[in-house]
């Protein structure tokens, strides 16, 4: 299922989307949370330019049926086929998945598996991830980014890891990844939605290629003009 939320803004000023992909499996979820306080400073930085925003928040617990039959079938269909329309047609995208055995998990990564490998290229994208202990936040670096590198995503340098502790301390420059002016979750989230509002200011998506643009029409087939 998709969560959208009505444009924000200034009216008449260029419209921006921003597809949220949230692996989170419990309800409520910090990996949920996380993926909104992204969203949410990331809609900041592009009000301040000038825009009006749309976010559309894709919470995959809600489609894992689903991705399971289209890993099975090849063929997307109802919500999850809604989805990845909503997320190959985005300006920017935000994908935030929980650290589980030092990696993402595995709902996670079959959601992208089911997408078209083509569909990201250029794509702005903001990664996050969420786990218990800080240690885990390497899994953001060795996992997700090649991950996104594959799909020739354009990944904004900062990603933003949350651990247990992170929720209660407003200033903690040991946890977390980012350089040495990191200090603490709430200023490396207000720098990576700063790096990905600057993304997608400059970017127009016209979604992916139609891979049927090249095909002749009947009439033509027919030989008409």
């Amino acid at each position: 299922m998709t969560t959208p939320t009505m444009p924000t803004g200034a009216s008449g000023t260029p419209t921006r989307t921003l597809a949220v992909v949230s692996a989170g499996l419990s309800q409520p979820s910090s990996t949920r949370l996380l993926a909104d306080r992204l969203a949410d400073a990331t809609v900041r930085e592009l009000e301040d330019a000038g825009h009006t925003v749309r976010v559309t928040t894709i919470e995959l617990r809600d489609l894992a049926h689903a991705v399971v039959d289209a890993m099975l079938t090849r063929f997307p269909t109802g919500d999850l086929a809604r989805a990845l329309e909503t997320v190959t047609g985005a300006d920017g995208l935000i994908a935030v998945s929980p650290v589980f055995t030092t990696s993402y998990s595995g709902l996670f990564k079959s959601f992208w598996d089911v997408v078209d490998p083509d569909s990201l290229t250029g794509m702005p994208v903001l990664l996050g991830a969420t786990g218990g202990t800080a240690r885990h936040s390497l899994a953001l670096e060795y996992t997700m980014r090649p991950l996104f590198t594959y799909l020739r995503a354009d990944v904004v340098p900062t990603s933003v890891f949350a651990a247990t502790d992170d929720w209660a301390a407003s200033a903690d420059p040991s946890t977390g990844s980012g350089g040495p002016d990191s200090g603490g979750l709430p200023k490396r989230i207000s720098r990576a939605g700063r790096e990905l509002a600057q993304r997608v200011s400059r970017r127009e998506n016209d979604g992916p290629a139609d891979p049927f643009a090249a095909t002749p029409s009947f009439t033509e087939l027919l030989g008409g003009s």
